[in-house]
């Protein structure tokens, strides 16, 4: 079996493609599987986790949110590092580290015995993350030649996008049997099953000239990040923003972000090559991409309070209900990508922004009675709106960078779709927090004064302490389901605003067509709709 460990991706010709290509692709999808997976799969279980002990964690509000960002923070920060580290030390090898990091802190986070420890083990998970991603995009592109990488990486994008589809409903499985940790011990035998296809099927590939490490950078952009989204989640929870403790790591993070950026601009080899920003359309793509995310990971965040919190829903049916999000994603991505090349990257966009946001109108309509086929056409809608946004956002941002940059120009707009996500379920998740705080707390009467302050945390935790009263606290859920209503009802408003601001900077700054006049290489780039799910 030759592998030609040393040759970098453009160095290979047609005749140098390895033998096992294709079984070395499905070998690669299971730690992609991993990765994806793990993005979605604990929504569905946020409910548990904020039930009291032994059922869950009784995890808070604010320790929800940052179960969810610990995980995606982490691997949004790691991606460029991990990508030149792949490029240096070994593809096999890194791919191997992740998933073996990705294992370890699986196991830690089922254990977990409170929420603070399981928002460090999901921050764990994300170092794993960004360690198996990257490796398994250059690993295809180093055993695929030119002809079959689109072909290759477009099954590597579909089986990514139907990873974010299975996870709702595969942990909403996992805990109609099972205890909350399941989500996470799931991912042990596929680890193994993994690592030891990796062992004997992958070959090893480096490519030793690329760039250098950027460790100071990578630690002022995870240092900025974490304490900007800790301000607002700290504000969410605490419902006064004048508290130094709230504004204190919001312009915390804000100075060091602006520290990164200036150390970015001076450094060799920067982690984030800020000379990509000078192309408007980059700028422009790359900023939808973030803000369509920001709306889809916050709106999942409350929606699955609302299914499972307020429509009484199990986790497995929560996740079903949610499937429409996905399948209409994975359904319209290739007619998006078509109808792109046709009329042009903005209309698409612009009309993709306007179906989200419309998506969210409707949601700021629902209640404890809407009819079940009126909130999977609202969630199919959406589905539609953001698959007519990714795709073609993301091949404007790849031509813009050009077929010698593309590597850089896919790792900039997979960050931007990881931290938007991030800050999404912090920014969205506060709004929640702060409303259902303010119309809860008329309802808390009944309630003995010690349990009041926990229970107007979240709708879960009001739930647990009304039950608790038998039927003296039906007039405190009934209050809770108005409140919690009122809340995301707001919340979705925020939501719509987001997306008729990314709509109007789709209008003002993108192109009006697709690259079919540029090179015939970032044509191609430009044409291929995978890396909307990189």
């Amino acid at each position: 079996m030759t592998s030609q460990p040393h040759l970098r991706p453009a160095e290979r010709t047609p005749s140098a493609a390895h033998p096992h290509r294709w079984r070395v692709l499905a070998v690669l999808l299971v730690g992609l599987l991993l990765v994806v997976l793990d993005t979605s799969i604990l929504n569905v279980a946020l409910k548990t986790l904020a039930e009291p002990a032994p059922v869950g964690l009784g995890a808070t509000q604010s320790e929800l949110q940052w179960s969810i960002d610990s995980y995606t923070l982490v691997f949004a920060a790691l991606l460029f590092t991990t990508g030149v580290l792949a490029d240096r030390w070994g593809r096999k090898r890194t791919l191997l580290a992740g998933l073996v990091v990705f294992g370890g802190c699986s196991l830690w986070s089922a254990h977990a015995h409170s929420a603070g420890e399981l928002v460090v083990a999901r921050a764990g998970l994300g170092v794993g993350g960004a360690l198996v991603l990257p490796a398994t995009l250059a690993i295809i592109m180093a055993v695929f030649p030119p002809a079959e990488r689109a072909k290759a990486i477009g099954v590597w994008a579909g089986a990514a996008g139907l990873a974010v589809a299975l996870g709702p409903v595969t942990g909403g499985l996992l805990l109609e049997h099972f205890w909350w940790g399941s989500v996470f011990l799931i991912n042990l035998p596929i680890v193994l099953i993994g690592a030891a296809a990796v062992l004997f099927v992958v070959p090893e590939s480096r490519d030793a000239g690329r760039g250098g490490l950027d460790p100071l950078g990578v630690a002022l952009s995870v240092v900025g990040l974490t304490a900007l989204v800790y301000g607002v989640i700290n504000g969410g929870e605490s419902d006064d923003w004048a508290d130094p403790a709230v504004w204190g790591p919001m312009l915390g993070g804000l100075a060091v972000l602006s520290l990164f950026a200036v150390w970015e601009h001076r450094s060799r080899c920067p982690a984030l090559d800020l000379s990509l920003f000078t192309d408007r359309r980059f700028s422009a793509a790359v900023t939808v991409i973030g803000l369509v995310f920001f709306s889809l990971l916050g709106a999942t965040f409350f929606l699955v309070f609302y299914l499972q919190s307020v429509r009484g829903w199990t986790p497995l049916e929560a996740g079903l209900l949610l499937l429409p999000l996905a399948v209409a994603q994975l359904a319209f991505a290739p007619a998006a990508t078509l109808t792109a090349k046709r009329i042009g990257v903005r209309p698409v966009c612009v009309g993709g922004m306007l179906l989200t946001s419309l998506g969210f109108l409707v949601v700021a309509t629902v209640d404890e009675g809407t009819e079940v086929w009126v909130l999977e056409s609202v969630l199919f809608l959406m589905g539609v709106g953001i698959a007519c946004v990714m795709p073609p956002a993301t091949s404007a941002a790849m031509s813009a960078v050009g077929q010698s940059r593309s590597g850089t120009g896919a790792a900039v707009s997979t960050t931007f779709r990881q931290v938007g996500g991030a800050l999404g379920v912090a920014v969205l998740g506060s709004v929640l927090s702060v409303a259902y705080r303010s119309r809860i707390e008329d309802h808390l009467a009944p309630l003995p004064a010690a349990v009041r302050d926990p229970a107007e945390e979240s709708v879960a935790a009001t739930l647990t302490a009304a039950r608790e009263l038998g039927p003296r606290g039906a007039a405190v859920e009934a209050g809770a389901v108005e409140a919690f209503v009122s809340a995301m009802h707001l919340t979705s408003l925020v939501a719509v605003g987001v997306t008729l601001l990314g709509a109007l900077a789709a209008l003002l700054l993108l192109p009006s067509r697709t690259a079919a006049g540029r090179t015939g290489a970032e044509k191609t780039i430009a044409e291929e709709p995978y890396t909307a799910e990189v």
